[in-house]
């Protein structure tokens, strides 16, 4: 999965005091789009031939020795410098840790980019120089980067699973049912609430398979196992859904190598690789 990047480790400590180093790479986003050296990212060195100075860098956070900064603000020159490109091109890079920086520096570019300001004044926020947090320039309030978390729950029944399509989304591959934790739910609560809510089923057996943490949307994502409890007629919320169905494991589309936990999951059912009992 995406986190799964040994032997390299990810490194999340802040250290807005590190000096970019000419190797370092430097993430540049720009409305829902990336700009990338081809299919990489620049180097600190490629952006200063461009004219970027240090201190419109943000340090993010270090993989092996490698530091990973954010350009601030994007200027034309370094615009018509490197490479437009969808974000998803974060998640094709080829080596095996870039999935992972690239969702983690989208992760925290939306948040930066979304806290310019105050949440309980209005006044605009500056970088605080100790700790990762956006502070208020006026009554002094810190704001932390948020993290939103979310379940996904394979739903069976013997050798079928529950699969679904979203109502929003035009992609063709199948997911699993999955939602967002409200306020004063437990894991477990969410897991029964989005079951019923979304394919009308009640469950038993609920189990914890694992956690990823899913940059792209800004989430943690928190996954389990599930067995239908009686009846196992699908009510299909219209509103999320386009598409819920029980398939039969040898039909489940193969998703080898998958970044994500929905995949992950699905294909471990596919393979006859989930937990028995």
């Amino acid at each position: 999965m995406l986190q799964e990047i040994a032997p390299h480790q990810y490194h999340p400590e802040y250290m807005p005091d590190a000096a970019p180093r000419d190797g370092d790479l430097v993430c540049v986003f720009e409305g829902r789009g990336v700009l990338l050296r081809g299919d990489r990212y620049p180097t600190v060195a490629e952006l200063r031939a461009l004219g970027v100075t240090d201190d419109q860098l943000v340090y993010l956070f270090r993989i092996d020795d490698v530091a990973f900064y954010l350009l601030w603000e994007v200027t034309d020159t370094v615009r018509e410098g490197l490479d437009q490109a969808p974000v998803d091109a974060c998640r094709r890079m080829a080596d095996p840790y870039m999935p992972l920086a690239g969702a983690t520096a989208l992760h925290l570019y939306r948040w930066y980019r979304s806290h310019r300001f105050c949440g309980c004044c209005g006044a605009p926020t500056a970088h605080d120089p100790k700790e990762r947090a956006m502070k208020c320039t006026s009554c002094g309030a810190l704001a932390f980067p948020t993290v939103f978390p979310a379940i996904v729950v394979a739903i069976r029944n013997g050798d079928r699973i529950v699969l679904t399509k979203y109502a929003d989304r035009e992609t063709p591959r199948y997911a699993l049912i999955a939602g967002f934790i409200e306020v004063g739910e437990t894991v477990e609560d969410t897991v029964r609430r989005e079951a019923m809510e979304e394919v009308g089923l009640r469950i038993k057996n609920i189990r914890y398979h694992g956690n990823q943490p899913w940059g792209f949307s800004s989430n943690l994502m928190i996954g389990f196992w599930a067995d239908v409890d009686g009846d196992d007629t699908i009510t299909m919320d219209r509103h999320e859904l386009k598409e819920a169905v029980w398939m039969e494991r040898e039909n489940v589309p193969a998703t080898p190598g998958a970044h994500d936990l929905t995949h992950t999951m699905m294909e471990l059912f596919r393979l006859g690789l989930d937990p028995k009992d």
